[in-house]
């Protein structure tokens, strides 16, 4: 259109308002939110709210290679489940996949600590999770938090997002018991494409949207950690 380019989500807070509506099956059902920093964590603070669900940030984090930081052979989440892309074994000596591992291990208490302090997740045992992040690109974090959720007995695993590549729809679509994606571009090359206001957010501003919820929406009295 004459150059114009047009955004499906104003922002992140636009995204998590439009997924809320599609989840809307979940309000009263007990149904806890997981967003996963640091960017979906505004859109899983808009989706918690109107589900009126207790809302907390589950830390995974990718495993780089060493020499393209940017590119990623899995995911590993707080608890240590770990996601490996196939055919990472044979990019990768095991010696050191184990070393970039504990590295990000490592990177995840801090996270973890920054986050949330002592507060523990909440226990999810018998309960459905709905997994919360801005948008899948290789879907190996979302694979990890997944495991996370499976290893902690969830009774069911939905994933929420509102942008996926197609590759990344495919693998968390086998591995989520639901996977709700409002936008699958078919030329998809970011996460970021869909956005008209995209930015990295700084580690402050998670937290305090996090706490925003526990004191602004805080109606669950201790269900609502986060």
């Amino acid at each position: 259109m004459n150059g114009i380019r047009m955004f499906m989500f104003k922002d992140r807070k636009d995204a998590g308002r439009k997924l809320a509506v599609m989840l809307g099956q979940y309000k009263g059902k007990g149904a806890v939110v997981f967003a996963i920093p640091k960017g979906g964590v505004e859109v899983g603070y808009e989706v918690a709210r109107s589900l009126k669900a207790p809302l907390s940030a589950l830390v995974v984090r990718k495993l780089p290679f060493p020499d393209d930081p940017e590119a990623g052979f899995g995911a590993i989440a707080e608890d240590g489940s770990a996601i490996l892309l196939e055919g990472a074994a044979s990019w990768l000596p095991k010696d050191t996949i184990e070393r970039i591992k504990d590295e990000q291990a490592r990177e995840i208490k801090r996270r973890v600590t920054y986050l949330r302090g002592d507060r523990d997740l909440p226990d999810i045992e018998k309960k459905t999770v709905i997994l919360v992040d801005d948008g899948l690109a290789m879907g190996s974090t979302m694979l990890a938090a997944i495991a996370y959720c499976r290893r902690k007995k969830a009774s069911k695993v939905v994933v929420a997002v509102p942008i996926a590549g197609r590759e990344a729809v495919r693998l968390v679509g086998e591995a989520a018991d639901k996977l709700v994606v409002l936008e699958k571009p078919e030329y998809f090359h970011a996460v970021a494409q869909g956005y008209g206001n995209w930015y990295d957010v700084p580690d402050k501003e998670a937290v305090n949207i996090l706490k925003k919820y526990s004191r602004a929406d805080g109606k669950l009295e201790n269900n609502n950690i986060f």
